[in-house]
């Protein structure tokens, strides 16, 4: 048997040897799509393939069903959960705010089941490492509110990506970050004060929750990553796209590597206390 976190992007394989292995389960919260006459519970492939390839771990895809799943009986299961981004947007009434243009894709499917996940999680010091609209997502569930469009704030830059370049482009680097003196990503990286990143958002960090540390700023002040101010746990996120060719850019490697092995790291923390146990902690592979 193959385990899929196991297989790279390129497909190959080291045939015949068995490994003992214990599978690490990420929940990804899919985005809700319309797509012809019926819905999608959808997950971007380059999420997929980062959290496998660096991080090691196997994601599990969440629908964005709200209350129709038990929140505490799936977080059991679970050893991380990663936020991703996507094209929607925050309904502003999350966070207590008219909606300013209603052409903006909105998905209160995912709204409703990721704020209630981000809070349980948090509360069971799962793992949490957002991306994006995850991290937007993390500022809301916690109290903090978002500019609706970042491009049409006085003193603030354009951090969209450009509609009518390549893929390629829109994910190149963009801009710098400054990294928080002696904070965890700056310590994660090596500290090297600053570091380029690519910019594909409209919406952005307004009002900062209570609970959560700058811990890098754009050149016009806004807010590109956080983390949660508690005393032990992972709870992380950026506003950039770490997933973006991942196993090529050494900061985005540090990154998943870091949410892969503190989900490992809970993992065994829950078996030493007798946690929710995966059917698949003992397989036996061959890969």
């Amino acid at each position: 048997m193959i385990v899929p976190a196991l297989v790279p992007s390129g497909g190959h394989t080291l045939i015949g040897v068995e490994m003992s292995l214990q599978i690490i389960i990420v929940g990804v919260p899919a985005c809700l799509k319309h797509i012809g006459a019926h819905d999608y519970h959808v997950v971007g492939g380059k999420y997929v393939r980062a959290l496998i390839d660096v991080a090691g771990v196997v994601p599990i895809l969440l629908p964005a069903v709200g209350k129709a799943i038990n929140v505490a009986g799936l977080l059991d299961q679970l050893d991380g959960l990663f936020l991703t981004g996507s094209p929607s947007n925050i309904d502003p009434s999350r966070y207590g705010q008219k909606l300013l243009q209603p052409q903006i894709e909105l998905d209160p499917a995912r709204d409703e089941s990721n704020l209630a996940l981000i809070e349980a999680a948090l509360a069971r010091r799962i793992p949490i490492f957002g991306v994006c609209r995850g991290l937007q997502e993390l500022n809301v569930a916690l109290g903090g509110t978002l500019y609706q469009a970042v491009h049409e704030t006085a003193m603030m830059s354009d951090h969209r990506a450009d509609m009518g370049a390549t893929v390629e482009e829109q994910y190149g680097p963009a801009h710098d970050v400054v990294l928080a003196a002696d904070g965890m990503l700056s310590n994660m990286f090596g500290n090297p004060g600053r570091i380029t990143v690519n910019s594909v958002h409209a919406q952005g960090i307004e009002r900062l929750a209570d609970v959560l540390e700058v811990e890098a700023t754009a050149a016009d002040g806004l807010i590109e990553a956080v983390r949660v101010r508690q005393p032990d746990g992972f709870a992380l996120a950026v506003q950039w796209h770490p997933e973006w060719r991942a196993t090529e850019n050494p900061q985005s490697v540090a990154l998943f590597r870091a949410f892969g092995e503190a989900c490992r790291q809970f993992a065994q923390a829950k078996r030493n206390r007798g946690g929710a146990v995966h059917m698949q902690d003992s397989l036996r592979v061959a890969v």
